[in-house]
């Protein structure tokens, strides 16, 4: 079994295809995908999948750039999915200073918002940090926190330490793949194998050889073999060790 543990499987690509795209996922061993809601309509449709297919599970917040536009109804709407105990995460929630699609004391308020309703409802928090690192761990180090994981972490193995020390797991993309981003491959060497997922984050990324074509989830094997090649250990292993560590910090029944 592999998990992709981030994916936007409602965008509108997979809106003619998304039956073929979950088949080719069973076909490459991708039985779980968790897909991660950026607003109030995602995190609508994510839960429509989630209640439409067993093997997918849907989590509900606002991605920093949409922060600007939102206010109190948009956070009830988010409370009132993540309150659902099928959704399995908070988020995706955090920091981009890259970007800044909203200003930062914006997207600083709405994080924080996150880390708290995470805390109040015991759920893991998926975190968005791009260009961002040292507001996201001190904020992060505030807040009591029992579960996260850095989503699609591209950094290096010195940002490392005050996310593990969080207990946070971080997942790793097609990003890893590319050929010179030997720092993030860095990082993958030194993240303890209890702490290891892999996703697409799709449809963004694609791994290399796949670059400039939609990603979907089939392709996160290509990440998974990527990871377990710098492990040492074999796709078979590295799919149950992701896997497991997916379903104990979603909650997700056994593996």
């Amino acid at each position: 079994m592999i998990t992709d543990s981030h994916c936007h499987l409602y965008w509108d690509s997979f809106q003619q295809d998304l039956a073929e795209t979950l088949q080719r996922a069973q076909e490459r061993g991708v039985e779980r995908m968790v897909v991660v809601g950026t607003n109030v309509e995602t995190s609508t449709q994510a839960k429509q999948l989630a209640d439409e297919h067993e093997n997918l599970y849907a989590t509900a917040g606002i991605h920093p750039h949409d922060t600007e536009q939102t206010g109190e109804a948009e956070r009830a709407a988010i409370r009132a999915l993540a309150q659902d105990p099928g959704c399995v995460a908070i988020g995706e929630t955090g920091l981009d200073w890259f970007k800044e699609y909203s200003p930062r004391a914006a997207q600083i308020d709405s994080f924080g918002w996150h880390l708290d309703l995470a805390c109040e409802l015991d759920k893991a928090v998926i975190i968005h940090c791009r260009d961002a690192h040292q507001e996201t761990a001190r904020m992060v180090k505030e807040h009591p926190l029992r579960r996260g994981v850095m989503h699609c972490y591209t950094m290096g193995p010195e940002e490392l330490e005050p996310y593990l020390a969080a207990g946070f797991c971080i997942s790793f993309s097609g990003v890893v793949t590319y050929p010179r981003n030997e720092n993030n491959r860095e990082a993958v060497r030194q993240v303890p194998l209890d702490r290891i997922l892999v996703e697409t984050d799709c449809p963004f990324l694609a791994p290399q050889g796949f670059r400039g074509k939609r990603n979907e989830p089939a392709l996160v094997a290509e990440v998974l073999g990527k990871v377990a090649e710098l492990k040492g250990l074999s796709t078979e292993e590295m799919a149950r060790i992701t896997s497991e560590n997916a379903a104990q910090l979603f909650d997700l029944p056994p593996v």
